[in-house]
């Protein structure tokens, strides 16, 4: 009976519950850590082979951490696929296929080719947007303003003299940069082509 009411006589008051002592710092460093491990295809693989989506309380915990999607949370996240990955993962369809090693290697291969492609294209995308927002701003009765040609010297070997070509089109640093060296046998390098290696 005595155990009974010293159960009775502790008050369960919100001052009395567990107080972080960092106000969550920890906790929130551990899940962004997690959330970003999830932008990588063989973790994924590691979970579903480990049987990790077969657990109620981890597709619980996975779909609690979809409020990193809101973008006071997403702010944080160096890895987006992480988030699209996440959002994959609340389908049970692709839970399952990640078991199969040829599936893990089928989304390895379509996220390099998306880092691959996808700058080059956003690239185009936004010079082509630019360049029609810049049409669009000038009044149709406004000519643009031409182009000065631009020249670059090419360096030879000593034996013959410098040429100098004309270009009458600017040349365009996001797509391609030339430098001349300055070494016995001077060349024109290109340094950016445009197309990666």
């Amino acid at each position: 009976m005595s155990s009974e009411s010293e159960d009775t006589a502790i008050p369960t008051s919100p001052r009395t519950l567990y107080k972080d002592p960092d106000d969550g710092r920890q906790r929130f460093l551990l899940e962004l850590e997690f959330v970003q491990c999830l932008a990588n295809p063989t973790y994924i693989h590691y979970l579903a082979q480990n049987r990790y989506f077969e657990d109620e309380a981890f597709i619980g915990y996975l779909r609690y951490l979809q409020y990193w999607q809101r973008p006071e949370y997403a702010k944080f996240i160096m890895y987006p696929h992480c988030l699209y990955f996440l959002e994959l993962l609340q389908n049970a369809n692709f839970r399952s296929s990640m078991a199969h090693l040829g599936n893990k290697e089928l989304v390895h291969r379509q996220q390099f080719y998306f880092w691959k492609n996808f700058k080059n294209n956003r690239l185009k995308h936004i010079i082509s947007k630019s360049q029609l927002q810049a049409a669009a701003a000038t009044p149709a009765s406004v000519s643009p303003p031409s182009t000065p040609p631009t020249a670059i010297a090419v360096v030879s070997p000593p034996s013959t003299s410098p040429t100098t070509i004309a270009v009458t089109a600017p040349i365009d640093p996001p797509e391609s940069s030339i430098a001349v060296t300055s070494s016995a046998t001077a060349t024109v390098q290109e340094i950016s082509s445009g197309v990666d290696r």
